[in-house]
């Protein structure tokens, strides 16, 4: 199990994190999640031991990093956004030299590099420079380089950034079958993605953690209210405006014109308010024709939205 604590990292006078603190279980895919400058990066980078905290630990099966850095930055690995591959090496040259990081025992480094090329698919180029290789098997050979040592937690950050649409489905599947044998935290933009492969998500926002829990606990969080799509013909900030002033309105949120001279809502209230005749007729007092309604899921990117700020609130 890792366990983050109380993790803070200043810059001067500026936080980067603050008090940050969440648990993941032996076995689990956890999705984290921010805005670009949220503190997503410098979190991964304190867990992996690339930099450390200015206060709190991160303990692996209770190895602290900072006092044992060795014992546990070999049983971590990692993908950056940005993968960190010698372009001027052979593939097999650079796991060979992953391999001699991670202290590998020479004699099983044959084997291993075998099983991990093959579980990457990656053994077809391993006599190949890595300069000369697409980005889809750039990737892979960083994704490779992660799984070196077989570590029991992998952090992948934006592992499918770049790719085309096969390339992301082939990573996605690779990445659920590793969560059977290994701890995986994802952070990716893609939202759907998360949603696909991940068990449970951590949201950071301005350095805080603002959300941890199963995706279906969050949706039900959320889901308090009722949710519906309007789609209306007229002015938008007009439209904006008599939906901002009904009697029970949570939330509002425009999000474009979807055909000529008509935009969509999003609109939220309690449960225990039916706002639609009151929408209706607000509405058409206001020469402003619905001319669609219909009840809207909560998704994961709604309550990424929400929790980081993003929208406009009722």
């Amino acid at each position: 199990m890792i366990e983050i604590q109380n993790l803070t990292k200043r810059y001067g006078s500026k936080f980067a994190v603050r008090d940050v603190t969440f648990t993941i279980k032996k076995g689990e895919i956890l999705g984290f999640l921010g805005r670009n400058g949220a503190g997503k990066t410098t979190t991964m980078n304190i867990v992996t031991g690339y930099i450390s905290a200015s206060e709190g630990r991160v303990l692996l099966d209770g190895h602290d990093i900072l006092e044992e850095p060795r014992l546990v930055k070999r049983r971590i690995g990692y993908l950056p956004e940005q993968p960190p591959l010698y372009l001027d090496m052979t593939v097999d040259e650079y796991l060979r030299f992953a391999c001699a990081i991670k202290e590998v025992k020479p004699g099983a480094v044959r084997a291993h590099l075998s099983d991990v090329c093959e579980l990457v698919k990656i053994g077809d180029v391993r006599g190949r420079l890595i300069k000369n290789l697409s980005k889809g098997y750039k990737q892979r050979v960083g994704l490779a380089q992660a799984l070196i040592g077989n570590p029991e937690m992998i952090i992948l950050d934006e592992p499918t950034v770049g790719l085309d649409p096969k390339q992301i489905l082939e990573i996605r599947t690779l990445i659920k079958r590793l969560g059977k044998d290994h701890t995986v935290v994802l952070s990716s933009h893609i939202l759907t993605e998360v949603a696909d492969v991940c068990e449970r998500v951590v949201i950071i926002n301005k350095g805080n953690i603002v959300a941890q829990d199963k995706l279906e606990n969050l949706t039900r969080g959320i889901g308090e209210s009722f949710r519906m799509t309007v789609r209306i013909a007229g002015s938008e900030s007009d439209a904006k405006r008599v939906l901002r002033g009904l009697d029970g309105a949570r939330y509002v949120e425009s999000t474009g014109m979807k055909e000529d001279g008509a935009f969509d809502f999003i609109i939220e209230s309690d449960r225990q308010f039916d706002i639609r005749k009151q929408m209706f007729n607000a509405l058409a007092k206001a020469g402003l024709p619905m001319i669609m309604l219909r009840p809207s899921d909560v998704t994961l990117e709604d309550i990424f939205l929400k929790l980081t700020g993003d929208g406009e609130g009722a």
